[in-house]
């Protein structure tokens, strides 16, 4: 009976630790996805701020998102060669001073460089805090520690708008930044006290021209993938940045199979799981990426809602994100990892499918029961990949796993607004339409969300019960 009670008194102190240690991370991650999401807002008040031209402001969005693409790649050696626990403080660290910077900025090239600072702490910050977590949690707690981690992080992009349009409507535009550091501050006192500092031996040099194929390509794709069809630059430069960002991206691939260690790590995509985590991930985020672009421009443009009143109606997806995390473990474990994701990707897309529904004269309890159901399974399917991806990858191996797929996330999100912008585009040019209208709305969620129900049949590739360990799957064995 006692040693009963003290392997239950272990068990809690170690379920304990792992909340702790996965609510530490989610919140350096609630920290940058509000920042990236809020900025937006104020976009057109620091405009006048800087005596610049509001369509200039775009740059501020892209040079953090470029920098984040230049950086991650190098994520996961910087974590082996210093230690997880020390890279992380520093990336929240950074990411701090750059806020305290972009809070200063007294002009557009000032605030450019302040956040491709940012950009550089959250560049290592996203992969290495997930690193941390990996490091720390068993196989069979790593479900619970995703879904602690994801449901805070999935509030940032939410809240974004309507915390911006607040601060700029009752406050000065540079709190936007500084509500960054009192959070920063304290996650460096909390990573210091409460994580471990755990690494691997990384003997293999550091891949520099690695880095620079997959900086540059990221970086170049990314942009050209932000800016097509935005009427940002014109057509024909985005399209041969595209280019040129695939031929670099061949480039690497040619690099890395010849590379004792790359930096980006190919060989990774035969782990089957990982390789059905980043492929139908990359597709279910690119349908998802775009919510945060349409929904609020729907909202605005076809319902007449103000930016403040539209961002609170978005809100609603959060509650559902909330609501999920006790419902994570339940349905892993009745259907496990292949199952779950393959009927939940298709659910999801539907519930995205009806927001081209979405009208003014439908009821707003609708609206937001609509909202509050996909935030729901939609934070069900991203704590799932997540759990899935690291599910039977070798531990000496998550550094590189950790640093490929952050890489994959930022191209999947950023394809996710550019595909959402390039429909959008598209149904005004067919529509014969100046100014976007709620029919060209419709028929860009309706191309996203079958972009994102093609993530569903991937999962076919992988037995039901894969990744048992973390899954804890009982059902049936196919």
């Amino acid at each position: 009976m006692t040693l009963d009670r003290g392997a239950e008194a272990t068990q809690d102190a170690r379920q304990r630790r792992t909340r702790l240690t996965a609510l530490i991370v989610a919140c350096a991650f609630f920290m940058q996805d509000l920042d990236s999401t809020v900025i937006s807002t104020a976009l057109p008040t620091m405009a006048r701020a800087f005596g610049a031209e509001p369509t200039h402001m775009n740059v501020a969005l892209t040079s953090y998102m470029l920098s984040v693409a230049v950086f991650i790649p190098a994520s996961g050696w910087v974590a082996d060669r210093f230690g997880a626990r020390n890279v992380f403080r520093a990336a929240i660290s950074v990411f701090t001073l750059g806020s305290v910077l972009c809070g200063r900025a007294d002009s557009l090239l000032f605030l450019v460089l302040s956040r491709i600072v940012q950009g550089a702490g959250g560049a290592m910050m996203m992969p290495v805090g997930r690193l941390v977590l990996l490091r720390t949690v068993g196989k069979s707690e790593l479900v619970s520690a995703m879904a602690w981690m994801s449901t805070p992080a999935l509030l940032g992009p939410v809240l974004g708008p309507p915390v911006g349009g607040f601060i700029v409507t009752y406050f000065n535009w540079r709190w936007i930044f500084d509500i960054n550091v009192p959070v920063g501050i304290l996650g460096i006192v909390l990573v210091t006290v409460f994580i471990e500092d755990v690494r691997e031996p990384r003997g293999a040099k550091f891949d520099w021209l690695g880095l620079a194929l997959s900086g540059s390509a990221l970086a170049i794709l990314m942009a050209g993938l932000e800016t097509i069809g935005r009427g940002v630059i014109p057509v024909p430069i985005s399209a041969a940045m595209i280019g040129t960002g695939m031929l670099i991206t061949a480039a690497y691939v040619l690099h890395a199979r010849v590379h004792p260690a790359p930096l980006i790590d190919l060989s990774l995509l035969r782990v089957p799981t990982f390789m059905a985590s980043v492929c139908s991930g990359a597709l279910f985020r690119i349908g998802m990426g775009a919510i945060p672009f349409l929904l609020p421009m729907m909202l605005q443009l076809g319902f007449g809602l103000s930016p403040v009143q539209s961002g609170l109606v978005t809100f609603a997806s959060s509650i559902g994100a909330l609501a999920m995390k006790p419902v994570t473990t339940a349905a892993l474990r009745y259907l496990g990892f292949r199952d779950t994701l393959l009927y939940n990707a298709i659910i999801t897309a539907l519930f995205l499918a009806l927001n081209a529904a979405f009208r003014p004269s439908w009821p707003m309890v609708l609206i937001y029961a609509v909202l509050v159901c996909g935030g729901f399974f939609r934070s069900l399917q991203y704590t799932a990949y997540n759990a899935l991806g690291y599910s039977e990858m070798p531990s000496n191996r998550t550094s590189r796993a950790t640093s490929f797929y952050a890489a994959m996330q930022q191209v999947s999100a950023t394809l996710g607004v550019s595909g959402a912008a390039g429909a959008l585009t598209a149904a005004m040019a067919l529509g014969g339409h100046g100014v976007p209208t709620l029919g060209d709305f419709s028929a860009a969620f309706l191309v996203v969300s079958v972009v994102s129900l093609a993530a569903a049949p991937v999962m076919l590739l992988i037995p039901h019960d894969a990744g048992l360990e973390t899954s804890g799957y009982r059902g049936r064995r196919g």
